[in-house]
């Protein structure tokens, strides 16, 4: 696409062009991961890259400032890719279309990757520039953030000699985040029978949607309904007033993100096929009543099915529905310290009904770690006794406010200088690679921004064009007021 005249610094969005010309989700970052090895090449920079695709370039400070302290600037290279379910696109092989509306930049009928391609052609705009007053630069371009920050996780910092970092990796303009809480993914398995379909039975396909989603620690304060959680309540209740056997059931592409539509395939005896019905219509409008505020679109729906499979045994299915009904979802606590923080949450964000197990994935956050590990330990209990087992992976740690930030007052300053205004300082629910970058890096002085960002993670996903270039002005004065 031409981007117009409107669209500045053009050299940021044609940089964001060029990276998102590649499929660049979460496990497939090779491809991206080159652009930015190939950028540095034609220019002569140096350029280190490692086994996890992560890539760091290295720019020489401007003239007069060669032997200042170096900045970090830092962004991930990968992106969760959501599309309309029943877009038969591949996100896996084929790139993403970009579309100027309004203004906004957006994707065609998928998520745009703005978090975190806007931080990737920030920082190679500022690497290319042969203008602008800076100290030494490390850009760090790490991989896999969405799936558990395993390229941040796996990146050997000896390669920095850089203890302050900017962060581009948030989605409010006008706010610098200085701590987030830290977080871990949590997988369970339990098993589940299977038996002939049986003569007399009714199979229906039951579907929540219309949904909004959303990302499980920007959006998760906004109460919207989680469609693996809804159809499972609906699911249990109507294991409680008939025998119901599963057949199919599932939800949710990333364990971060809050699902938005689900689909189970069920069966049930034809003398209560009436009574079914009956109820999904009534939880149907349960749910709009519910979440009218929330997720005014939600729907139940459930149509008679021709699938005759084997179905998951009456025992073992009053099990499973009864698991994941009594299951936590959503907030859990919220800060006392920071008014509106959410402190402590979980994200049932994969739901799979497998041929003789059910399977579903947690992301679980927390900046009291404490509470991580206790609400980590609610979910083994209650899957272990249901018979399952639980695992964790991707554990990363929080990242505590410093009282004392020489780059934050910087950061204030150039600020005041760009906006005319004062920056509101906070902290955030979500998981940012800021946190495990201060853990492996000791006394890192970190700050995180961004430019408006709305609806990541998901089809909405839109980038606010005007934002850029305030943000970018911003980042530019941030490096012309550090020394």
């Amino acid at each position: 696409m031409e981007f117009t005249e409107n669209c500045k610094p053009l050299s940021v969005f044609k940089f964001f062009e060029a990276l998102s010309s590649v499929p660049h989700g979460s496990g497939n970052t090779k491809a991206i991961s080159d652009i930015c090895v190939e950028f540095a090449k034609w220019r002569g920079l140096l350029c280190y890259r490692d086994d996890h695709n992560n890539v760091v370039i290295y720019k020489e400070g401007s003239a007069c400032r060669e032997n200042e302290e170096p900045v970090i600037i830092q962004g991930h290279l990968d992106m969760v890719c959501a599309k309309h379910p029943d877009d038969p696109m591949d996100m896996s092989v084929e790139p993403i279309q970009l579309v100027i509306d309004g203004d906004y930049l957006r994707a065609e009928k998928t998520s745009l990757g703005g978090d975190d391609t806007i931080a990737v052609a920030m920082a190679l705009a500022i690497l290319d520039s042969k203008t602008l007053s800076h100290p030494p630069i490390e850009a760090v371009f790490t991989t896999d953030e969405e799936t558990g920050m395993f390229g941040a996780a796996g990146l050997d910092v000896s390669v920095l000699r850089g203890r302050r970092m900017l962060n581009i990796d948030s989605e409010e303009e006008g706010v610098f985040t200085v701590g987030c809480s830290g977080g871990l993914r949590a997988n369970c398995e339990i098993p589940a029978a299977r038996e002939k379909y049986g003569d007399g039975l009714v199979s229906y396909d039951v579907t929540v949607s219309g949904l909004l989603g959303g990302h499980s620690g920007c959006d998760i304060d906004k109460e919207r309904g989680s469609s693996n959680k809804l159809i499972s309540r609906f699911l249990f209740k109507a294991s409680k007033l008939m025998p119901l056997r599963l057949i199919e059931l599932q939800g949710g592409e990333f364990d971060n993100v809050i699902p938005s539509k689900t689909v189970a395939t069920v069966a049930v005896s034809g003398i209560d096929a009436d009574k079914f019905e009956r109820l999904a219509k009534e939880y149907d409008g349960i749910y709009k009543h519910e979440l009218s505020s929330s997720d005014p679109g939600v729907r139940l729906e459930a149509c008679v099915s021709g699938v005759k499979a084997e179905t998951v045994t009456v025992k073992d299915t009053e099990k499973l529905l009864k698991t994941l009904y009594i299951m936590p979802q959503g907030i859990q606590n919220m800060s006392m310290d920071i008014k509106g923080l959410v402190q402590t949450s979980l994200n049932m964000g994969i739901l799979r009904l497998e041929h003789d197990c059910l399977k579903y994935s947690f992301a679980v956050r927390s900046s009291v770690l404490s509470q991580k590990k206790e609400l980590y330990d609610r979910i083994c209990t209650i899957t272990e006794d249901a018979g399952g087992k639980t695992t964790s992976h991707g554990e990363y740690p929080g990242w505590e406010i410093k009282k004392d930030s020489p780059l934050r007052d910087a950061a204030l300053a150039a600020y005041r200088d760009v906006y005319g205004g004062e920056a509101v300082i906070t902290a955030t629910h979500g998981g940012l690679e800021c946190g495990l970058f201060a853990d492996k890096i000791p006394g890192l002085d970190c700050i995180s921004y961004g430019p408006e960002l709305h609806d990541i993670h998901s089809v909405n996903e839109r980038l606010g064009i005007a934002s850029v270039q305030r943000v970018y002005d911003l980042t530019c004065r941030i490096l012309q007021l550090l020394h």
